[in-house]
């Protein structure tokens, strides 16, 4: 195949996008499809190794393939001041109107990427570029509200911090002067000047308004016209969008939901993988070349029910099974209700006292991360060390396998004794010998009860009714197992508590779980192809051994709660530095990220993260510094960055911020 390292790409208003392409054997005399991912994260080193996992294939197959970078990143010119910009999506628009233009491409294009490239695949699909032929978003939402990093059941997650600071180290990098020449410090020096904070940034936010509503496509399904393959995992984050597209995109949809976090499912983990780059060249063979491959004659919707397991927070393989649905709301799944009554989960009410909890602020230290990407202690851990905290209430023990698939819910009538309030709902597997596993979980803000577009304070001691949706999964509760519900107040660190202490009190028999469960005989046995063994040559080199440490602390002394996050190697794990071997390319991040509380006062709940970046080659060498910190008040959300930037020995830039926002229903 013919591989161009670098083809600009111009925009209508003469910025140019930086793109690596690769092209079937002749492609330029008997032009071919093209596929296109369209990311921010630097084509010529970060995503380099991953790329080509990816792009050859596509073009062995028999389609051009394109990697853009976006406007403001990588090599790219022009500068990037948000995630999902309106900008952003136009020039999705043009990059695909400028391939169906080139000599190469047959005019009919593709587009696919994980997370980001996700989101901007709906994004792009919804404008309906005349080109655009079909879309594989993996791993990406259609609702930027309901589901994102920024705030899960309308509360503030701390991912909103977390992420933020990840996009403040990667917004400083330069770009690479092997491409761009002796205008990279210009170039540089443009987008560092443009920089702003983007978590402060983001918190300007606290309701559903238009810079949420901007990029979802959920606001007007109708937009997407075109045919969908989505591909998400369960210890993913984005759980509940292929739910929602099955139900309301309009054209074909066909949904692959595995065990996997946030990683592509030939790279996926837990395990088993699936064969992506295969069945997503099926799904391109139909819609771009009109080829029947018997793709769309397979069940549409596939899922992997996980069996029961022992709570474990780093884990290889997750035991189960694949079945298929024909659509979604599937004739195959019905609602199973269990009420909340004293202490037990039953199929009828039986009215009982009234039961309260006030957790404490640490509540919440078993649960990992909301979006696991496979790194060692990412994943949920045992819920009995938090159990204490909560108000729990158990099924007998299963007679029978329980197949549970979709999102449960949980209708709860309960008061708060503070006007501002969170529920933190979680599903758990509790084994016979009493260990308790995770199965999903959900938030609700009680100040949005009302909906998300206004933060409405609770009055307290008021009875109200709420919904807290749990995300979506599916899973196999074993014979002999529990079913158990715990509600808590609190969920540190994945959620910022609210300004006071809450007690939550309900009235036993009054509240009741909605649990969509499969019936079980009728499994039509839809397994997706392994990957193939690959016989790529390695693209790269290990310059110094990663490391890394996660660990929950509690000073015996003042009681706080500190947990820390320590990565050599970046945002996907102790990788460590490497060099890329075909441009030279040394590179490497480390990341600091800690969250301290103290288990009775909300208002000392603390987040900071510190990261360090270089890129070095013998001509070039640059380093990069961020730091962050997050605070509150009882009003105010206080927040403080700084970026620091060298070239060689000389520092190039150097930006603090300070920014004090008010709170509202946070």
């Amino acid at each position: 195949m013919e591989v161009i390292e670098t083809v600009w790409i111009p925009m209508p208003d003469g910025t140019r996008l930086a793109a690596r392409l690769w092209l079937p054997e002749g492609a330029r005399s008997a032009p071919v499809p093209c596929i296109l991912e369209y990311i921010p994260y630097r084509r010529r080193d970060r995503t380099r190794m991953r790329d080509e996992s990816m792009h050859p294939h596509f073009a062995a197959h028999g389609y051009g393939a394109i990697r853009v970078d976006q406007r403001g990143a990588g090599d790219s010119d022009g500068v990037m001041l948000d995630e999902y910009a309106e900008i952003e999506t136009q020039d999705g628009v043009d990059v695909i109107a400028w391939i169906a233009e080139q000599p190469w491409c047959d005019g009919n294009v593709g587009m696919f990427g994980k997370s980001w490239g996700a989101y901007n695949s709906f994004q792009v699909a919804a404008k309906r570029p005349p080109a655009l032929k079909a879309i594989a978003p993996v791993m990406g939402t259609d609702d930027r509200w309901l589901e994102d990093i920024h705030f899960y059941g309308g509360a503030l997650a701390s991912d909103n911090f977390w992420w933020g600071s990840i996009m403040q180290l990667f917004n400083a990098a330069p770009p690479d002067p092997a491409i761009v020449g002796e205008r990279w410090r210009e170039m540089w020096k443009e987008r560092l000047d443009s920089m702003s904070f983007w978590p402060a940034q983001w918190l300007d936010h606290q309701t559903k308004d238009e810079m949420w509503r901007r990029g979802s496509i959920s606001q007007n399904y109708d937009d997407v016209e075109i045919p969908v393959y989505y591909f998400g995992g369960w210890s993913d984050l984005y759980r509940d969008t292929p739910f929602r597209i099955a139900r309301n995109l309009k054209g074909p949809v066909k949904v692959m939901m595995g065990p996997w976090a946030h990683l592509y499912p030939h790279e996926g983990a837990p395990g088993p993988r699936a064969d992506f780059l295969g069945e997503v060249t099926r799904f391109w063979d139909h819609w771009l070349k009109g080829i029947d491959t018997g793709l769309m004659e397979e069940p549409p919707l596939r899922f992997y029910l996980m069996d029961s397991a022992p709570p474990v927070s780093d884990q290889a393989m997750r035991a189960g099974d694949w079945v298929g649905e024909p659509g979604w709301p599937s004739p195959n799944v019905s609602e199973q209700a269990f009420w909340l009554n004293d202490g037990t989960m039953d199929a009828a009410p039986q009215p009982g006292p009234v039961l309260s909890i006030c957790s404490p602020q640490g509540f919440g230290a078993s649960g990992g991360d909301m979006c696991s990407f496979a790194i060692p202690g990412d994943m949920p851990g045992d819920c009995r060390i938090d159990a204490g905290g909560a108000l729990c209430f158990r099924t007998a023990p299963a007679a029978e396998r329980l197949d549970i698939l979709g999102q449960p819910a949980l209708t709860l009538r309960l008061a708060a004794d503070r006007p501002q309030g969170i529920v933190a709902a979680l599903l758990v597997d509790e084994a016979p010998d009493g260990a308790q596993t995770l199965i999903t979980r959900g938030f609700a803000n009680l100040m949005h009860r009302n909906g998300p577009g206004s933060a409405d304070p609770v009055c307290p001691g008021e009875e109200m009714e709420i919904t807290v949706p749990l995300h979506a999964i599916g899973y196999r509760l074993a014979p002999g197992h529990r079913l158990m519900v715990q509600l808590a107040s609190t969920y540190w660190p994945i959620l910022w508590p609210a300004p006071e202490p809450v007690t939550l009190t309900l009235a036993a028999g009054t509240c009741r779980l909605a649990l969509p469960v499969r019936e079980t005989g009728n499994e039509v046995p839809c397994p997706p192809a392994e990957p193939a063994p690959s016989d790529r040559k390695p693209a790269s080199i290990q310059t110094h051994e990663g490391s890394m440490e996660r660990t929950v602390s509690r000073d015996l002394v003042s009681g706080e709660i500190v947990s820390r996050v320590f990565i050599d190697g970046g945002v996907f794990g102790p990788v460590g530095r490497s060099r890329l071997l075909e441009t030279g390319t040394e590179m490497g991040d480390i990341s600091d990220r800690i969250y301290s509380i103290h288990p009775e006062d909300p208002l000392s709940a603390r987040a900071s993260m510190v990261q360090d970046s270089r890129f070095r080659r013998e001509d070039w060498d640059v380093t990069i510094r961020t730091s962050a910190e997050m605070t509150a008040s009882a009003t105010e959300f206080h927040l403080r960055a700084s970026v620091t930037c060298r070239d060689g020995e000389e520092e190039f830039h150097h930006v603090d911020w300070d920014h004090v926002i008010p709170r509202n229903g946070m």
